[in-house]
C-alpha cells in the first residue's frame, strides 16, 4: 500500500463507500503478509516511496509464485521479479499472467511513462547489455522510459562523443561497464547530473569478475559519482529513482 492508496481508503471510509470491517480486512495485511517462508512487506511504499521487489535467486518457483501473487493481489504499484531462472519464469507467468520481460527480470503493472525525467543508460560494451536491461526495466516500473546507448566504451571514445548532447541533457546517467570501468570517469567529467556506476563481471583474468571495475569506479577522479555493487542494475535504477525529484 502506498500513501495515495491509504488516503483513498481513509476517504472511502469517511464518505461511506467502504465499511469499517472492509477497511480492517485491507489494513490487516499491513505492514506485512506472511506467505509461508516469506514476509511480504506491504509497508515499503509508505516508508520508501517504492514497493518491494522480489529477488529470484535462492527461492523456489513455488515461493516466487506465492510472493508475486501476494504483491499483485494486495499490493499497489508495479511488481518486479528480478534474476529469475526459466522454471521460475514459467511458473509465475502461468499463475499470474504474462509480464514484460527483459532477461530474467519481469514486470507486472507497468505504469505509463511520465516523461518527467530523462535518464540515460549507457554500456561500455555489448556484453554489459543484460545488466543495463535490468536497470532499464526497473526504471520502467517507476514510469521512466530510459534512453539507451550501447557499446560506447573508452576503447573507441569517438562513439561516446557522438552522443554528447544526450549525456549533457540527461537528468541522470547510469553507466554500466566491466573491464577496467573507465567509462564512468569519462561520463562523470562531461555532465553535472547524477551519475550512477554499475561495475559488471565482464572482463578477462585481471578483471576478477568485476572487482577491478568496482575498485576503479570507487577511485574515479570524477567527483560525486555513485557506485553500486557488481552487476546490480536494479540497485542503480533504484538509486536514480531516489535521487530524482518526485
Amino acid at each position: 500500500m502506498d500513501e495515495a492508496a491509504l488516503r483513498d481508503l481513509i476517504e472511502a471510509i469517511r464518505v461511506g463507500t467502504v465499511s469499517p470491517d472492509d477497511a480492517v480486512r485491507t489494513l490487516r495485511r499491513l505492514p506485512f503478509a506472511d506467505v509461508g517462508e516469506a514476509l511480504v512487506d506491504h509497508h515499503r511504499s509508505l516508508r520508501q516511496g517504492v514497493p518491494e521487489a522480489v529477488y529470484g535467486p535462492g527461492k523456489s518457483a513455488e515461493q516466487c509464485v506465492r510472493i508475486v501473487g501476494e504483491l499483485i493481489e494486495h499490493g499497489h504499484g508495479p511488481v518486479l521479479l528480478t534474476r529469475a531462472h526459466d522454471d521460475q519464469v514459467k511458473a509465475v507467468t502461468a499463475a499470474h499472467g504474462p509480464a514484460e520481460q527483459r532477461g530474467g527480470t519481469l514486470l507486472w503493472r507497468r505504469p505509463e511513462p511520465s516523461g518527467r525525467h530523462r535518464v540515460l543508460v549507457v554500456t561500455a560494451g555489448t556484453a554489459d547489455t543484460p545488466v543495463a536491461d535490468e536497470a532499464a526495466i526497473t526504471l520502467a516500473a517507476y514510469g521512466i522510459e530510459a534512453m539507451r546507448r550501447h557499446d560506447v566504451g573508452v576503447a573507441g571514445l569517438h562513439r561516446l562523443l557522438a552522443h554528447l548532447d544526450e549525456i549533457t541533457s540527461a537528468d541522470a546517467v547510469i553507466v554500466v561497464a566491466g573491464m577496467e570501468g573507465a567509462l564512468v570517469s569519462v561520463i562523470g567529467g562531461l555532465t553535472s547530473c547524477p551519475v550512477v556506476a554499475v561495475p559488471t563481471s565482464v572482463g578477462y583474468g585481471a578483471g576478477l569478475d568485476g572487482v577491478t571495475a568496482l575498485l576503479a569506479m570507487h577511485a574515479s577522479c570524477a567527483s560525486g559519482v555513485s557506485v553500486v555493487g557488481i552487476d546490480n542494475g536494479f540497485g542503480a535504477a533504484s538509486a536514480v529513482v531516489r535521487m530524482l525529484p518526485s
